[in-house]
């Protein structure tokens, strides 16, 4: 199998710019993993999604996202095998940093507030939140303690001589 070494051209596009279809097929590959264009229109066309559409569409709108930097693609016996360039999880992180931006002037506090006083957020995933903020805080402290004892530095960071 050959794989495509080409990078993205645009990794930071603005996810709040993808259209129904794009969304749709990211979700496929999210999915499935590794798709072709051929399975990508056989999904849409499931009962309960019922998009019927031609084999040139859905190869446009592949070859699109990869423009976009949303997926890469590998060669199989001539037939292009697509697959997440970037996670569900970083995409979103981006399409929420432009919310947060956009309506709550920078401030990720404000949003969640918000997300709590419009009970989209109950006080359980509240926890669940803080649990993995502190969990995160002390991998981040054990990885500083340790770099301090090994007299290594983290990039970005200065160490006291």
């Amino acid at each position: 199998m050959e794989r495509n070494t080409r990078t993205a051209p645009n990794p930071g596009h603005d996810p709040a710019e993808l259209g129904d279809l794009e969304r749709g097929i990211l979700a496929i590959v999210w999915r499935v993993g590794a798709v072709t264009a051929e399975q990508v229109r056989e999904e849409l066309a499931r009962p309960g999604i019922g998009r019927l559409l031609k084999d040139s569409t859905v190869r446009t709108v592949l070859r699109r996202l990869e423009e976009k930097g949303y997926l890469a693609h590998s060669v199989d016996n001539r037939t292009f095998l697509y697959h997440p360039a970037e996670s569900r999880q970083r995409v979103a992180g981006r399409a929420v940093k432009r919310i947060v931006d956009w309506f709550c002037e920078g401030s990720v506090e404000a949003l969640l507030v918000g997300m709590v006083d419009s009970k989209i957020l109950d006080r359980a995933e509240l926890q669940r939140l803080a649990d993995r903020i502190a969990s995160a805080q002390r991998s981040i402290h054990r990885n500083d303690a340790d770099a301090g004892r090994n007299g290594t530095a983290h990039p970005g960071k200065e160490t006291k001589s």
